[in-house]
């Protein structure tokens, strides 16, 4: 309620001049108005708040006459402040005046300056030439000499008189500076030559740079005086607004081409088949260089020209040069990139060259960038290696070849001391793969590896050739294109050859060789021995077929003339299997052995006999015996340590000794056991043979070969029975299971 009867004494403040230009006074007045008597209306509502009315009244007249005091004050102040500004306006505005006519007045004496110095042109003019002439007039004694000392100069650069050639040409030469500045930068024509004549002077500077190894030995003075000219110019002050002449510069790149030139000039690079020699030269020359540049060229050369370690540098960066523009020119024969492989890793860092000792410390070359990059070093081996295979086929396929033609000869092959055959084809192809390999050992592992990758590559070519030829040899004389007197002899000794390739393989193994690597070449050698056993016993099979076709018979129960002609036979084939080395000559015999008791299964499952009672039945199981003792004789008599499938014999001669049929079944598990190949129909021919097995006999016995045991896998024999054909079987005699079912 009392600040709601303050607002109502406040007095309302009213325009001094109301009208249509102040809208917004208008409207503040009403709206002022308005809540002033709202005030009003609500604090004196009540009646007894009329009785403070009065001192309402005072207070707020008070508040009035405080208001229009403060008001009249700003506008004093407000009015004092633009009085002042007023004043200093008028001030300024005088200053300005004032500076107009002072710049008018220096604008008009400036004007008479510049006609007067017009006035004064031609004098300016007349000065500057009466001091050219006086410039001219106290030098011209000297300026008439000039031409006279320049072609004395000349002289002296002709002469290689260094030192004397540059004080003449210096004294020229600030000649001409004396008299640049007087004549204001005028050029006379008398010092035109003095250009030509500094550029002929550090010319011959650099051509005595260039010759510093020479000169060290024939004439060290000239070089001095040669390196002492170029720093002297080194160390002169260059006049401002002249281009130094960086003849220091000069005379090094001059020392550094001269060195390149005479080591690695381009008519000197080496032609095909002339590396070799011209590395040797290098290997004798870089080091005298070296030891050159040491003893002579280096103190004859300031210490800062580090002149050895420039040799070197120098030296190192031309062959680099060099070997590059090599590589990038004709392909090179195998011999020089192995003697550029060689001599860059190994010789040219080696003691004996840029390596040794007494070249010093600062003839070190071995922190500069290498010689060859590995992309050079990639792609001299390949170019090595694939040279070097070219040459490897080549020789491979002679030696082939030479083997090859003494086949058809009339003689028998070649034996050695102790009576084998023997050919040194297996001696000379070894031979060649291993200096191969060997002597990559002298360059990198890296390329001793890819060398041995290809040599084991052309062995195993070589003995696919080797493989086919026989072949070919074996279908020509089969067929009689080509009839070999010792046919068999020769294809004995191939078997002595892929024997001594085999027994000689561990000559091409490496330290630390991935295991498995000569496997491949280990398995051609194990086929190409297989193939050649199967064309030997192909020889055996046909001249002992004729026999077997007629066993069994009659006559092969009632004698042993049938055998004893095989064993005569094959006696008289295998005689000649002495001079096979072991273990090839084993596994000959083990095949032959094989191939015999394979015959001898086939003819009898061919269904030709039929026992007609107990005493043929007697009669073949003893000859059965007969003849296996007798073969096993045979086979022991040539020379076989283990008869391995005779054993097959006996066993077929206990199906045909037993007399009651009914136990068949357990014969017949017990060839199983033993032979784990054999089949219903081996079984059933066999039981044919006996003439006395019945229908049910039959199928209770083969049954067993479905029912009974099978055979553990440590009794597995090699295969016999699968080898051996049979007759297709009578239905009766078959399984509902069998193969004939």
């Amino acid at each position: 309620m009392a600040s709601a009867a303050k607002e109502e004494r406040q007095p309302v403040l009213r325009p001094l001049r109301p009208g249509p230009e102040w809208p917004e006074q208008e409207r503040a007045e009403q709206l002022a108005r308005g809540a002033a008597l709202k005030w009003a209306s609500g604090i004196f509502y009540r009646p007894e708040q009329l009785a403070r009315l009065g001192q309402y009244r005072s207070r707020e007249v008070q508040r009035t006459c405080s208001l229009e005091a403060r008001i009249k004050s700003v506008v004093q102040s407000y009015l004092e402040g633009v009085k002042t500004g007023v004043w200093q306006l008028a001030r300024a505005l005088n200053a300005v005046q004032e500076t107009r006519e002072t710049l008018a007045q220096a604008r008009g004496l400036l004007q008479d300056m510049a006609e007067a110095a017009q006035t004064l042109e031609p004098l300016r003019e007349q000065f500057a030439k009466h001091r050219q002439l006086q410039a001219l007039s106290q030098l011209l004694p000297r300026l008439r000499a000039v031409p006279a000392v320049v072609a004395r100069t000349q002289i002296l650069i002709d002469t290689q008189q260094f030192l004397e050639a540059y004080v003449s040409l210096r004294e020229l030469e600030q000649l001409q500076e004396e008299t640049w500045e007087p004549l204001g930068g005028l050029e006379l024509p008398v010092f035109e030559g003095l250009g030509p004549l500094a550029e002929a002077l550090v010319q011959a500077v650099e051509v005595a740079a260039g010759a510093a190894g020479q000169l060290a030995r024939d004439d060290p003075a000239l070089l001095v005086a040669a390196v002492r000219v170029a720093e002297v110019e080194a160390g002169r002050t260059v006049p401002q607004g002249q281009a130094p002449r960086d003849w220091r510069f000069r005379c090094l790149r001059a020392l550094q081409d001269g060195l390149e030139q005479l080591h690695f000039g381009t008519p000197l690079l080496p032609g095909p088949g002339a590396l070799a020699g011209w590395l040797e030269a290098l290997q004798v020359a870089l080091p005298a260089e070296m030891a050159t540049a040491e003893a002579l060229v280096a103190p004859c050369c300031p210490p800062h020209y580090k002149v050895v370690q420039l040799w070197a540098r120098t030296l190192h960066s031309g062959l680099r040069r060099c070997l590059h523009q090599l590589l990038e020119g004709p392909e090179l024969e195998a011999a020089d990139a192995f003697t550029l492989l060689h001599w860059t890793l190994h010789v040219y860092l080696g003691p004996e060259m840029m390596g040794s000792l007494e070249l010093g410390s600062e003839a070190d070359v071995s922190h500069l960038e290498p010689l060859l990059t590995m992309e050079n070093i990639e792609q001299l081996e390949t170019t090595f290696v694939t040279k070097v295979q070219v040459n490897v086929t080549q020789w491979l396929q002679k030696a082939l070849d030479g083997e090859v033609a003494d086949w058809g000869r009339e003689q028998e092959p070649d034996t050695d001391p102790s009576g084998f055959y023997y050919s040194p084809m297996p001696a000379i192809v070894l031979q060649i793969l291993e200096e191969n390999i060997r002597v990559t050992s002298l360059v990198s592992e890296s390329l001793q590896r890819r060398v041995h990758g290809m040599a084991l590559s052309e062995l195993g070519a070589f003995l696919r050739s080797f493989s086919d030829a026989l072949i070919r040899f074996s279908r020509d004389h089969l067929k009689g294109e080509a009839v070999a007197p010792h046919y068999v002899p020769y294809l004995l000794a191939a078997l002595n050859h892929q024997s001594a390739l085999s027994s000689s393989m561990s000559v091409l193994q490496l330290d630390g060789l991935v295991s498995g690597v000569m496997a491949p070449v280990e398995a051609i050698l194990d086929e190409l021995q297989r193939r050649i056993c199967r064309l030997v016993l192909e020889v055996l099979m046909a001249e002992l077929q004729p026999l077997f076709e007629v066993l069994p018979s009659r006559q092969w129960l009632l004698s042993s003339e049938l055998l004893d002609e095989v064993c005569k036979r094959t006696a008289g084939f295998c005689r000649d299997f002495w001079r096979v080395r072991n273990p090839a000559v084993q596994l000959l015999l083990t095949e032959v052995e094989r191939t015999v008791v394979l015959q001898y299964l086939r003819a009898l499952m061919q269904g030709r006999l039929v026992c007609r009672g107990a005493e043929e039945r007697a009669q073949a199981a003893e000859r059965l015996q007969q003849d296996a003792a007798q073969l096993r004789e045979l086979f022991l008599g040539l020379g076989l340590e283990d008869v391995q499938c005779v054993p097959v014999l006996f066993a077929l001669r206990e199906l045909l000794k037993l007399h009651d049929p009914t136990l068949l079944s357990l014969e017949v598990t017990g060839l199983r056991q033993q032979f784990p190949d054999v089949s219903e129909d081996h079984v059933s021919a066999l039981l044919d043979l006996r003439g006395d097995v019945s229908r049910e006999q039959r199928l209770a016995a083969l049954s067993s070969l479905q029912i009974g045991p099978q055979p553990s896998p440590s009794a597995g024999r090699r295969a016999l029975f699968s080898l051996v054909p049979v007759p297709t079987p009578a239905l009766s005699s078959c399984l509902p299971s069998g193969p004939c079912a």
